[in-house]
């Protein structure tokens, strides 16, 4: 079918008819309700029917964008009111390129034919009216988002936490005996030594902790206990009847280890009496246990 000139298309145009209604619509549309600007442009795409419209320019407001459509369908629709194209120019091609080459048609061919460029653009401008429109919304959600974020951090960490701890406690806790670092302890007479100068110098409480020490070294020379970092004192003395301790002896290490634990975590001063009595009875202990007396 030949191509119908261009000036009887640009005439026929729908807008062309009620070009003033059309122009009042896209100014009225851009002051008063520039969220739907995008949408009366691409009515005004439409009603052309392939008739491209002139680029925007950058920064360009609704309102100037507006005013230059305007112009532009004016234009447009007044070419039926003019000669077409120069009196020379009688082919159909030489015809449609000399309107195509006016000023109001500039660089339309090169703006219709990248349709990539023209979607990026769209796209461009619903994302700016998106963020525009949803600035604190999305704020909003961003701030939600971090915030869940740290919350799930925090759960992670206690979980991997617990479970290094476990993992630690099942690698140190002694699955049988003799596991545990032992206590590196002196010779009972050491620290008996040590517990009998340090009531000389009026210091009770050191006194009754080498006097400690001393029923330990003890015990652990008489292999009836095996002192660690671990066990607490009550604990060692529970052991002691499982080791072949006699009563008589079990029975005095729970009264030394009790009065110790209660004297020396206590808040109140050790008397020097107190602490004599304490260093007194694990010297009779640690005496009878070296002699072999039950």
């Amino acid at each position: 079918m030949p191509a119908l000139p261009l000036l009887l298309l640009l005439a026929a145009l729908p807008p062309c008819a009620d070009r003033e209604a059309v122009s009042r619509r896209l100014e009225d549309t851009a002051r008063s309700r520039p969220d739907a600007f995008n949408a009366e442009v691409n009515r005004l795409v439409e009603a052309l029917e392939g008739v491209p419209l002139p680029p925007g320019t950058s920064g360009q407001t609704p309102p100037d964008r507006a005013r230059q459509l305007s112009v532009y369908l004016e234009a447009v629709c007044a070419l039926d009111a003019e000669p077409a194209v120069s009196p020379g120019v009688t082919s159909e091609p030489e015809r449609l390129r000399a309107i195509l080459d006016r000023p109001e048609f500039a660089r339309a061919r090169q703006r219709n034919s990248d349709l990539l460029t023209r979607l990026l653009h769209e796209l461009q401008n619903w994302l700016e009216g998106l963020f525009e429109s949803r600035g604190a919304q999305g704020f909003a959600v961003a701030t939600r988002a971090v915030m869940l974020g740290l919350a799930l951090a925090v759960v992670l960490f206690g979980v991997l936490r617990v479970r290094w701890r476990r993992n630690r406690k099942a690698v140190t806790t002694p699955g049988v005996e003799g596991e545990a670092a032992p206590l590196e302890l002196d010779t009972p007479g050491e620290h008996l030594g040590r517990a009998r100068t340090a009531l000389e110098t009026e210091d009770a409480r050191e006194a009754i902790r080498e006097g400690l020490l001393g029923l330990l070294s003890t015990l652990e020379q008489r292999k009836l206990a095996r002192p660690d970092r671990v066990k607490t004192n009550r604990e060692l003395a529970a052991e002691l009847p499982s080791r072949g301790a006699p009563a008589r002896v079990t029975g005095e290490v729970e009264r030394l280890v009790g009065w110790y634990d209660q004297a020396f975590y206590s808040l109140e001063p050790v008397s020097r009496e107190e602490a004599t009595r304490f260093v007194e009875s694990v010297e009779q202990l640690h005496g009878s246990l070296a002699e072999g007396r039950p």
